[in-house]
C-alpha cells in the first residue's frame, strides 16, 4: 500500500454541461428553459383535462426538454459551489440559478394540479395510449399528493418565495459549515472539519482525545448561527406540513418514499429494539483497545495496530477489480468514472464536507464528490458512491422523470458495490489483526448506517416535535436531545463526555433533507439482502440485479425489489436484514476473540 494518503488533485471537467461556456453557458440554459416553459404554460394551461393520450405525451416531453436544459445548468452550479463554498462567484451563480429555475418551476406548477384533478379511470384511459411507457409509474405516482396539494396561486407563492426561504438557510449552512476549520497540534494550518474527523481514527488516544476537543471548540463560533438555522427550518417545515395536512412532521417524506407512516415506524422500531447489537460490539471494542469504556471520540477509532493508508491508486485498482469479478459490464461503467473526469478526489478548503452523488441529468453523466485521507474508509466510501453513479448511469434510459428511485431505494446500488469491494479487500488479506480490523469496518459501517441513522432519525423526531409542541430550541436544548437520542443508542458502552453535545449542528441531512436518515438504515437492510441472494445464487443473479438498478425509479418500491426476488410487504423482512447485521457482528467477534488470545499470549 501507498506510504502517503495524499489525494491527487483531480477535480471534475463540468464543462460539457454547459457546451465548454462555463457561466454564459448556465445563461444559454436557463434563457432557452424558460422560453420553452413560456410556451408550455401558453399551450397547456387549464387544457390537461382535454388531452387524449397523443396530446399527454407531448406534453410530457415538453416538460422533459425544459427538465433537462434546467437540470444542466442546476448541476453545473451546485457542483462549481460544492467544491468551493467560499468563492463570491460560485454562491452567485447558485443564486441566480435558483432563482431561474424556481420562476421556470412555477409557470409549469399547473400540470401537476390540473393532473391531480382528473379522476382515476380517466387517468387509467390515457395511460393506455402509445408514447407514455416512460413515464407512467411517474405520471401514477404524482397523483398520491393529491390530498397535500393547495391552489395554484398558492403555490405559485411558495414555489417563489422558497428561494429566499427553507433553500437560502440552507445554503447559508453549507457555507458555514464549510468554512469551519480545526486547529491540530499536528498539523501545519488548520485542517477542514472532514479532515479532522477523519483522525478520529487514529490508533493514538490522546490524538483521538485531542480532535475531538478541537472539533468541539471549533463548532462553538458560529453554534448559535447554526442552532438559529435549524429552528427556522424546523418552523419552516411545520407550516407547510399544517398547511398541507400532513399528519406528522416524516409523512411528507414518507410519501415521498411511496411508503408509509405505519411501514416506516415498523422499521424505527425495529431497529432500536436491536440497539443492543452496537453496544455488544462497543464494548468489545474497548477490550481491542484496552480500555473499560469508549468515549464517544473512541468510535470509530481503529482497532488495527497501525493504520493502513491507501493511495487513490490503491482504491481505484481495488474497486474496479471487485466490480469486475462480479460484472464486467459494471466494472465498465465504472471505468469511465475514472477515465473521464467524472469524480473530484482531494479536501480543500472550502469543499463541501463528505462524500456524494449528483445523478445530473439522464443526457448527461453522474459525478462524484470524494474527500479522499487515505484511509480504508475512502475505499469503501469511493465504492460507495460509484455504486450510487452506476445505477443513476444504468437507469438513464428511464428518462429524467423516472431515473432516480425513492430515498428507501436510493442506497441499495452503493451499499450493494461496499459489500462487493469489502469481500475483495477480505480476501486479499492474511493478518489476523488486519482481518480483523477489515471486519470492524465492515460492522461499523452497517452499524453507522442502520442504528445510528435511526438514533439520527430519533434526534430529528425529537427537535421537530418539541419546536412544534413547544417552540423554539436554546443552544442547550438542543444538546441535551442529542444526548438523549444518543444515550439511547450507546447505553452503558459509550461515555459522551464534554463538547459532545454540540456534535449534531454540522449535520447536513437535517437541514438538506428532513426527514432522510431512516433511508439509509432501510437501504443498508435491502442491500444485505440483496447482496444474501447473490451469494445464494451466483453469477445467475447478476442480471437481475442489473436489471433492478436500469429499471431505476420506473415502479414501486415493492415491485422493484420483486426483481431481485424480495418482499418488503413481509413482517419478517427487517428482522432477516437485522440478522444479517448480527451476523456481520458475530463473525467480527470471532475474530476480536482470536486476537485477544493471541495478544495474551504474547
Amino acid at each position: 500500500m501507498a506510504d502517503t494518503p495524499t489525494a491527487p488533485d483531480i477535480a471534475w471537467d463540468l464543462e460539457d454541461l454547459v457546451y465548454g461556456e462555463g457561466d454564459a453557458g448556465v445563461e444559454r440554459l436557463l434563457t432557452a428553459a424558460t422560453a420553452q416553459a413560456a410556451a408550455f404554460a401558453d399551450a397547456y394551461s387549464g387544457k390537461v383535462a382535454g388531452l387524449d393520450s397523443a396530446g399527454l405525451a407531448a406534453a410530457v416531453t415538453a416538460m422533459q426538454e425544459i427538465s433537462d436544459l434546467a437540470g444542466r445548468a442546476a448541476v453545473y452550479a451546485s457542483l462549481k459551489f460544492s467544491v468551493d463554498t467560499v468563492a463570491p462567484e460560485n454562491g452567485a451563480l447558485l443564486a441566480l440559478v435558483q432563482e431561474r429555475s424556481t420562476a421556470i418551476e412555477t409557470q409549469m406548477l399547473f400540470f401537476d394540479l390540473e393532473w391531480a384533478e382528473l379522476d382515476d379511470a380517466r387517468v387509467e384511459e390515457l395511460l393506455g395510449g402509445e408514447g407514455l411507457e416512460l413515464v407512467q409509474h411517474h405520471l401514477r405516482s404524482t397523483r398520491r399528493y393529491r390530498p397535500h396539494l393547495l391552489s395554484e396561486p398558492e403555490e405559485r407563492i411558495i414555489s417563489e418565495t422558497s428561494i429566499t426561504g427553507s433553500d437560502a438557510w440552507a445554503r447559508l449552512f453549507a457555507e458555514v459549515t464549510s468554512a469551519i476549520e480545526v486547529e491540530l497540534d499536528t498539523e501545519d494550518a488548520p485542517v477542514p472539519l472532514d479532515v479532522a474527523a477523519s483522525q478520529l481514527a487514529s490508533p493514538d488516544r490522546e490524538h483521538r482525545a485531542h480532535v475531538a476537543e478541537r472539533i468541539s471548540a471549533a463548532l462553538q463560533p458560529t453554534l448559535r448561527i447554526r442552532a438559529y438555522i435549524f429552528n427556522t427550518l424546523l418552523a419552516d417545515k411545520a407550516t407547510g406540513d399544517r398547511l398541507r395536512s400532513y399528519d406528522s412532521w416524516i409523512s411528507s417524506r414518507n410519501l415521498a418514499n411511496e411508503t408509509s407512516d405505519e411501514a416506516v415506524n415498523a422499521l424505527v422500531e425495529a431497529v432500536r429494539g436491536s440497539y443492543e447489537i452496537t453496544r455488544r460490539w462497543y464494548r468489545l471494542k474497548a477490550k481491542l483497545l484496552g480500555l473499560d469504556r469508549l468515549a464517544h471520540y473512541d468510535r470509530i477509532a481503529t482497532v488495527a495496530s497501525a493504520e493502513e493508508a491507501y493511495s487513490y491508486e490503491d482504491g481505484k485498482r481495488i474497486v474496479l477489480e471487485a466490480f469486475d469479478d462480479f460484472s464486467p459490464a459494471m466494472g465498465d461503467a465504472a471505468r469511465r468514472f475514472f477515465d473521464e473526469n467524472w469524480i473530484d478526489v482531494p479536501p480543500r478548503p472550502g469543499k463541501r464536507g463528505g462524500a456524494f452523488c449528483s445523478y445530473a441529468v439522464p443526457s448527461h453523466h453522474p459525478y462524484l464528490m470524494l474527500n479522499w485521507t487515505g484511509k480504508v474508509r475512502d475505499v469503501t466510501t469511493l465504492a460507495h458512491e460509484l455504486g450510487h453513479g452506476i445505477h443513476a448511469y444504468l437507469a438513464t434510459e428511464r428518462g429524467i422523470f423516472e431515473f432516480s428511485t425513492p430515498l428507501t431505494l436510493a442506497e441499495t446500488a452503493s451499499v450493494f458495490a461496499e459489500a462487493l469491494v469489502f469481500r475483495k479487500l477480505l480476501n486479499e488479506t492474511t493478518d489476523p489483526e488486519a482481518r480483523l480490523a477489515l471486519l470492524a469496518e465492515n460492522i461499523e459501517g452497517s452499524l453507522a448506517t442502520v442504528h445510528r441513522q435511526i438514533g439520527f432519525n430519533h434526534f430529528e423526531n425529537l427537535i421537530h416535535t418539541e419546536r412544534r409542541e413547544v417552540g423554539e430550541l436554546s443552544v442547550d436544548r438542543f444538546g441535551e436531545l442529542w444526548l438523549e437520542s444518543s444515550a439511547e443508542l450507546f447505553g452503558d458502552a459509550v461515555e459522551m463526555g464534554e463538547g459532545y453535545e454540540n456534535w449534531w449542528s454540522y449535520i447536513p441531512h437535517f437541514v438538506n433533507s428532513p426527514g432522510y436518515v431512516y433511508a439509509y438504515a432501510f437501504g443498508q437492510l435491502l442491500a444485505l439482502s440483496v447482496y444474501g441472494q447473490y451469494l445464494n445464487e451466483g453469477e445467475a443473479f447478476v442480471p437481475r440485479y442489473l436489471e433492478l438498478l436500469s429499471a431505476g425509479g420506473s415502479k414501486k418500491p415493492e415491485d422493484l425489489v420483486a426483481i431481485a426476488g424480495l418482499d418488503l410487504t413481509d413482517p419478517a423482512f427487517w428482522r432477516s436484514g437485522l440478522a444479517l447485521v448480527e451476523e456481520q457482528l458475530r463473525e467480527a467477534e470471532e475474530a476480536a476473540e482470536a486476537v485477544l488470545a493471541a495478544r495474551a499470549g504474547t
